[in-house]
């Protein structure tokens, strides 16, 4: 059932319409749909943009180039956080070894500049 709200995965606080405590949500929710993303305009965790748009009281911004050392991305799966070059340079977590979407290069330049 997809509610508003939030979930911790890990020590991370996840923020959106959720349906799994593996970060899916009511947009995206596949099998491959295992990684949340934290915001650059506000540090919060959310599965998706859409659930940034739809919870969030302000737009998104996405990562400045300089910026891909930080900690950006979480493998809903074991609760890790990858810094975005390292998400940026695998399909796969380095920890658990869940896959990732292929689909989700598609949304980087919401994400990342």
């Amino acid at each position: 059932m997809t509610s508003s709200g939030s979930v911790l995965i890990g020590e991370t606080l996840v923020r959106g319409l959720l349906v799994d405590d593996r970060t899916r949500c009511a947009h995206y929710h596949g099998p491959l749909d295992v990684i949340a993303l934290r915001f650059a305009c506000c540090r919060e965790w959310y599965p998706c943009h859409d659930c940034h748009a739809d919870v969030a009281d302000h737009p998104a911004s996405p990562w400045p180039v300089e910026a891909r050392h930080e900690e950006g991305v979480l493998c809903g799966e074991c609760g890790i956080r990858l810094r975005i070059d390292d998400y940026l340079a695998t399909d796969a977590c380095p920890r658990c070894r869940a896959g990732f979407n292929p689909g989700c290069r598609l949304h980087h330049r919401l994400y990342f500049d």
